[in-house]
């Protein structure tokens, strides 16, 4: 049996840091056990399922290192979903039902005064043919919901009934189904709800590992009795804790917090967001995975906790940094390029291997080259004796060549000249030469100037 999952967005608006998340889980446990990973959009949503969030989906599982074995779009599939339903209904388990959301609500206010469960009573299976078509002659269209199997002969005294799984995070779990209302699965317009198809598509693509979010844990005895019901066993299953901002709120497709669309336009590195998105809320040590082959050694799905997990886009840019500081020049040369950097000039390579350890971004860096290649920036200034005692340190300036050594031949000579020492020795040379109080190791940063450059820099 080859280890199949599947990864079912709805492509209603971008995908999020939370969405990507289970993306990640599926991807890396089918890696671990040399599976298959789908991507399947859950499209059926005709109103609100947009192309374009679909092919940015995509974009975006891509730019994270996920490779899918295959994309199906169900909107493509209602033929299997109408056969499944028609099936449902000549067995007796899909049933119509015409009650309004109003009508709903009263019953379900009447059960909690009586004391019992507010779950739906099943007053539709009572209704008589002739009582179905007069209602609908009269523009009632009916939803249809599926007989949970909670009883064992009468549907309207329905008893303890557990559904237990071996769940693949939880562990052990179980479902009561009487405790449930049976759920609709065609609504009153003839859609489908996206159980049905979500069931039907994991029985025809051979999906043997449901892995989701927690959210989903009591929907799971319901699809379980949906599999049985059409003839197959269902699949494993496991659900993962799920993420929150940092404040605790839930992520939001519609608001676009944390979307993988503008975490990579924010320019940051796909492995920081997979490390911290698949690492965040589990017994597993955060820290920044160097590639999907990394992150995939280290991923255990057994170490994710039990409650919600904060995801802190501040922890995002230490690990970011950390990945920034490892990148080489041939990785980075067209990214550079687009923020501002001449790569072609013959400084490039050795100006990133400086500059790498000092910015959080690959972008980052354009900010640094024009204070090597034109003038320094303004960001600090010299005055007083510090400005003095600037320009009398440049009359020390070595002769020689212009290497690593020159810093500190530099620095000694001015130390001697003026009895200064530490910050007050370096830090207005660092700043008559790059017009700020940081930045990167000047003994690197003095060969890139030449001396020409530097001399020109004298306060």
């Amino acid at each position: 049996m080859t280890v199949t999952v599947r990864f079912a967005p709805s492509p209603t608006g971008h995908i999020h840091i939370g969405n990507v998340r289970t993306a990640l889980f599926n991807w890396l446990f089918a890696r671990q056990n040399d599976g298959a990973f789908i991507l399947r959009f859950d499209d059926t949503d005709t109103a609100r399922s947009k192309a374009e969030y679909a092919e940015q989906i995509e974009r975006d599982l891509r730019w994270l290192g996920i490779d899918p074995d295959r994309i199906a779009y169900q909107s493509q599939r209602m033929d299997a979903y109408d056969k499944a339903a028609q099936a449902l209904k000549d067995a007796g388990l899909l049933y119509p039902c015409y009650e309004t959301p109003d009508e709903l609500e009263r019953r379900r206010k009447i059960r909690l005064t009586r004391k019992l469960p507010p779950v739906y009573g099943r007053e539709a299976l009572k209704l008589t043919d002739a009582e179905k078509a007069d209602l609908e002659a009269r523009g009632h269209a009916p939803h249809w919901r599926f007989l949970l199997p909670n009883f064992a002969d009468d549907p309207f005294a329905p008893e303890r009934t557990d559904v237990r799984w071996s769940d693949a995070v939880r562990g052990e779990q179980s479902v009561d189904l009487a405790s449930m209302s049976d759920p609709v699965l065609i609504r009153g317009d003839g859609t489908y709800l996206y159980t049905l198809p979500s069931v039907v598509d994991d029985i025809e693509m051979g999906v043997t590992h449901v892995i989701r979010g927690d959210d989903h844990v009591t929907n799971t005895g319901v699809q379980m009795a949906i599999f049985r019901a059409l003839g197959a066993e269902p699949p494993a299953f496991g659900h993962h804790n799920l993420l929150t901002t940092a404040s605790g709120e839930g992520l939001s497709k519609r608001s676009g917090a944390l979307s993988i669309k503008s975490l990579a336009e924010a320019g940051y590195e796909p492995m920081a967001v997979a490390s911290l998105a698949v690492l965040t809320g589990s017994s597993t040590a955060i820290s920044a995975m160097a590639d999907m082959e990394a992150l995939t050694g280290a991923f255990d799905i057994t170490a994710t906790t039990k409650s919600a997990a904060k995801f802190d886009p501040a922890d995002l840019d230490g690990l970011n940094q950390t990945l920034v500081h490892d990148l080489p020049f041939d990785v980075v040369r067209t990214r550079l390029g687009d923020a501002g950097v001449d790569v072609d000039d013959p400084r490039a390579e050795a100006f990133w291997v400086m500059i790498r350890s000092n910015v959080k971004k690959v972008a980052d860096a354009a900010d640094w080259w024009p204070v090597i290649t034109d003038r320094p920036a303004k960001d600090a200034a010299l005055d007083g004796d510090d400005l003095a005692y600037a320009r009398a340190a440049f009359d020390c300036l070595p002769e020689g060549t212009v290497d690593p050594t020159l810093w500190k031949r530099w620095t000694e000579a001015a130390k001697a000249q003026s009895g200064r020492k530490g910050r007050a020795l370096f830090m207005p040379l660092r700043i008559a030469l790059t017009g700020r109080a940081w930045g990167p190791d000047l003994s690197d940063l003095l060969p890139l100037l030449g001396r020409e450059e530097i001399l020109r820099r004298r306060p």
